[in-house]
């Protein structure tokens, strides 16, 4: 075999400059596995969107290569794209026991799991997918069953460390496989690909150990209703606080679709311990004493839909926040949601509750699922690689992960900081990184993926900053003059009866435009440019706003 089909190519389609969307790509010659498939939320601009995923043209350019997919763990930003990916590449999917349940869950949901070839790993798995031998080891997180992998390819060692943290003392007593992450330094490795979002912060993480002492203290000094939010996925957290519920003479409540489904999954799959008779449905509560209920919810990112942004606005029929109450935030506000967690809070708060909210740190209601500079370097250090590419973060994460490398020892020219669609290529054990692959965004808009641009997105901003102005126009089709109209709608731009005088004006505009052009014998496409530009003119003239303008011309 020559060194060209020896040849190791290793690129992100999602998960680079960006939290979310996670996929990263290993392709030898005649071999390509695919890890994590995420998805993720959009920001305020992408108006109606509902996902983001990745754009898997390249894929499916190379589709007969393609061997397995490999989930790390069963986060969004590692699972949400699944379903969407499967409608345009089938192919068999890898991953542990309680991933493959919350996978399966999503399938279900869009008619795919019958069709779909899932297959149960752990840490001691061994898959031969083609030319590329693949093994893992356990990894702590803030969800359980999660791995990192090890591919063991004709070039080298490729590890990808999945998401991770190092906790001496797990709330499952499963730790991670630190003697199997030394024995591939020992070995080895010749690419690190590493998680990088605490990447900015000093130390180490706390352990998960630490968040179960402060909710059950909080939960022994609350006198009536414990209302508690935290990421559904957190199965660890979820089983802390059914232990402080257990300890407190509480039963507990779940609320929300995520939660619900994630503790339905989990309890089925032996990963959360809940008693018989533990939990209520949440129309019982009316007729129990308040200090013998605790009630977990979904909303700590201040979801506008989730069940706490429902309970805070006194939104939610068979449950209500009263005086008195506790609401515990669990959970610290993901960067971008503050705003819309401070409202929550101000709600709680008039309704009389009390609430306890902040940084973990200060609360001790939550510590990271990631990894600080500290466990950063010791992975690093176990792993000794000779190029490193440090993935899952925003650039300045990347950046701040890249000198974290240096201090521990690699070249910094054998540290590669690349965007979604560089490819690092290897060819006799040496790496380089001079192309790139085409990736990007697609949209997920109800039904439809894709079909949702840059074009429809700038309509929807527009329409959403300045309204729009519908106008309506009957002409006769042999001689060009105006038999009805024009009649003039505005949606958010005036309100009509407020703004005759700026309609009259509108429309003599119109009557103007189409006068002009019947003496020129345009065509009615020539037509409607015309009155839009007309309009435009005028509306910005005497209210400095440009609506969507409209021009509908009906010929009889």
């Amino acid at each position: 075999m020559n060194a060209s089909e020896n040849k190791l190519s290793i690129f992100a389609l999602g998960g680079i400059n960006e939290i979310g969307k996670n996929m990263y790509v290993l392709q030898s010659s005649n071999d390509i596995v695919v890890i994590d498939c995420g998805s993720k939320f959009p920001d305020e601009s992408l108006l109606g969107i509902d996902l983001i995923i990745q754009d898997i043209s390249y894929l499916q350019e190379h589709k007969e290569k393609i061997r397995a997919m490999i989930i790390t763990h069963g986060h969004e930003d590692h699972i949400g794209g699944i379903p969407y990916f499967l409608k345009q590449l089938n192919l068999p999917i890898y991953a542990t026991n309680l991933t493959l349940g919350l996978i399966e869950s999503k399938l279900k949901e869009h008619g795919l799991l019958r069709e779909t070839e899932l297959f149960m790993i752990d840490s001691n798995s061994v898959l031969e997918l083609g030319t590329i031998k693949t093994t893992f080891f356990k990894t702590s997180h803030s969800i359980p069953d999660c791995l990192g992998i090890a591919f063991h390819t004709p070039q080298g060692i490729i590890v990808h460390t999945g998401d991770f943290k190092f906790d001496w003392t797990p709330v499952d007593n499963e730790s991670q496989d630190i003697h199997k992450m030394a024995e591939l330094g020992r070995d080895g490795v010749l690419l690190l690909l590493s998680e990088s979002t605490n990447a900015e912060r000093p130390g180490s993480t706390p352990s998960e150990q630490l968040v179960g002492d402060h909710i059950e203290n909080a939960f022994r000094q609350a006198t009536r209703k414990v209302f508690i939010s935290t990421f559904a996925s957190n199965v660890h957290r979820v089983q802390q606080i059914v232990n402080a519920a257990i300890k407190t003479n509480r039963k507990l409540v779940l609320l929300g679709r995520s939660m619900i489904n994630v503790v339905s999954v989990a309890m089925d799959r032996g990963y959360l311990d809940i008693p018989e008779g533990m939990l209520l449905e949440v129309n019982e509560v009316r007729g129990m004493d308040p200090e013998k209920v605790a009630i977990l919810c979904t909303g700590s990112q201040g979801e506008p839909m989730a069940a706490l942004s429902r309970l805070a606005s006194s939104n939610f029929r068979q449950v209500e926040v009263l005086a008195d109450d506790t609401v515990i935030f669990a959970a610290s506000p993901i960067p971008g949601n503050e705003t819309s967690v401070s409202r929550i809070i101000d709600n709680l708060f008039q309704l009389g509750a009390k609430v306890i909210y902040g940084s973990g740190n200060v609360t001790g209601m939550h510590v990271s699922g990631h990894a600080c500079q500290e466990e950063l370097k010791l992975m690093l250090t176990l792993m000794k690689p000779k190029y490193f590419v440090p993935i899952h973060g925003e650039y300045r994460m990347l950046h701040q992960h890249g000198l974290l490398a240096k201090s521990v020892g690699v070249k910094s020219e054998n540290i590669f900081i690349i965007n979604n669609g560089d490819v690092v290529d290897i060819a006799n054990q040496e790496a380089i990184q001079t192309r790139s692959i085409h990736s990007g965004n697609i949209f997920v808009d109800g039904f439809g993926i894709g079909d949702v641009g840059n074009i429809i997105l700038r309509d929807r901003k527009l329409l959403s900053e300045d309204g729009m102005l519908v106008i309506v126009t009957t002409l006769s089709k042999s001689e060009g003059k105006i038999i009805s109209g024009p009649d003039t709608i505005s949606r958010g731009f005036v309100y009509g009866p407020d703004s005759e005088e700026l309609m009259k004006e509108v429309n003599q505009e119109v009557r103007m435009t189409i006068k002009k052009m019947k003496n020129r014998n345009g065509n009615q496409r020539v037509l409607k440019q015309d009155i839009k530009k007309s309009i435009e003119k005028l509306l910005y003239s005497r209210t400095k706003r440009r609506p969507m303008i409209l021009p509908i011309i009906i010929d009889i």
